[in-house]
């Protein structure tokens, strides 16, 4: 694993120093919120100095590359630099259900999950717990921790934050939600989404490059697109795939899902108050072949 060489060097523990350090002023996520969760204060996210989690648990339900033959050591996060409508993880990421923990608290949960097995770390909306999760990494490393980590993202992410995993996070795995900004806001509270999502996907393929999978299919480096479609062509899915394949290449992976219903508060918002019909996510699967993207899964 590549954080070795940063744990090694020293370096892995200048990163965690310089994510304490944003959390004084809190820059994290596009939103810049500019609040002291050291001391306790909150932005959009209402997260604090201490990191909370709902679960990590063993999970089977993701890519096969990521879940394999093992599973994947799935731990949650509680809350969401975005507030999106239709979330189907609201209890987790809206109404933060979990428990906080310390860093050393985190890093035996990376431990443990070692134990059982797992293929990899999935860390499920971290954006907001960056340092957190890099300083349990320093602890869990010293205790023997070595596998690879999957930053598993809403994909509103920084640049610059985002370079601090450099050489930590083996497998990314963001969202393309939106190539509108118009339903950026108004399902998910997420201004500038389109543009602050193209940056922060080629940042990640600049550190990761495409998919590469070891001897037995199990994802051991490289980036995957999610896109969830959804309803009335919302997400702007034919604009996001001949975005993908032109800028990312058309060997990019990519999950196109179809898993979309009116969850949280999306029965009350139009566009978004029905599921999606096998028309509309079979138009998204006819621009992803239109794009050249061969690679990655669609759904029945």
């Amino acid at each position: 694993m590549s954080y070795l060489d940063l744990y090694n060097s020293g370096e892995l523990l200048e990163r965690v120093r310089q994510g304490y350090k944003r959390l004084k002023h809190c820059d994290l996520c596009p939103h810049l919120c500019g609040v002291n969760r050291l001391a306790g204060e909150t932005g959009v996210c209402r997260a604090k100095a201490r990191p909370r989690i709902a679960s990590a648990n063993v999970h089977w339900g993701e890519e096969p590359p990521i879940s394999g033959t093992r599973g994947s050591g799935t731990i949650f996060l509680s809350g969401c630099s975005l507030h999106c409508r239709f979330c189907q993880n609201f209890p987790i990421s809206q109404l933060r259900n979990g428990n906080d923990l310390t860093t050393g608290e985190l890093a035996a949960k990376y431990m443990k999950l070692q134990s059982l097995g797992v293929h990899n770390i999935n860390f499920v909306t971290p954006t907001h717990y960056l340092p957190q999760i890099i300083a349990a990494l320093y602890i869990a490393v010293g205790k023997g921790f070595r596998l690879p980590i999957v930053w598993n993202s809403s994909g509103f992410e920084r640049v610059d934050a985002l370079r601090l995993l450099e050489g930590i996070v083996d497998i990314y795995l963001p969202d393309m939600k939106y190539s509108g900004d118009e339903e950026a806001v108004r399902f998910s509270s997420a201004p500038g989404y389109r543009d602050i999502n193209r940056a922060a996907v080629l940042e990640m393929l600049r550190q990761v490059g495409h998919l590469q999978l070891d001897e037995g299919g199990v994802a051991a480096r490289g980036l995957i697109i999610r896109h969830l479609v959804l309803p009335c062509g919302g997400a702007g899915s034919v604009d996001t795939m001949a975005w993908t394949g032109e800028n990312l290449g058309r060997e990019t992976h990519v999950s196109l899902m179809k898993q979309f219903f009116p969850a949280h508060e999306a029965a009350s918002v139009p566009g978004i108050n029905r599921k999606l019909t096998d028309g509309e996510y079979e138009e998204a699967v006819a621009a992803l072949e239109e794009a050249g993207l061969e690679n990655g899964w669609v759904q029945d």
